[in-house]
């Protein structure tokens, strides 16, 4: 089991990386744009991003103190997540908005228009 101080830095690297707050990452998720975008395994019909953020959504609302090993493997997988796309994207500022690239992000808790 993780030591309690890698906990707490999963956490911070967490909320670093999660620019949303739970309504926001709700009401996303209820578009047509959020749909649009991820992959899905095996026919799914919700995407891999997708279903995160729903797991987002009830990390963001649950006290630290009740967090468990599984909250926290998905912590460490949103923060890899956000920074390996973040890097990959988009140079041309103006394309940002509409992107696949955004709505991508924002499955996952994170809008680059807020940074």
């Amino acid at each position: 089991m993780p030591a309690k101080d890698d906990h707490d830095q999963v956490y911070r690297d967490f909320h670093d990386a999660v620019n949303m707050a739970p309504a926001e990452i709700e009401e996303w998720l209820e578009t047509k744009e959020s749909h649009s975008v991820g992959i899905r395994k095996d026919g799914a019909s919700e995407s891999i991003g997708h279903a995160s953020g729903r797991r987002i959504v009830e990390i963001l609302r649950t006290h630290k103190a009740e967090l468990d090993g599984g909250d926290y493997a998905h912590m460490r997988k949103v923060v890899g997540y956000v920074r390996r796309h973040s890097a990959q994207g988009p140079h041309d500022e103006h394309r940002i908005p509409g992107s696949r690239w955004r709505y991508s992000l924002m499955n996952w808790g994170h809008d680059p228009l807020k940074d």
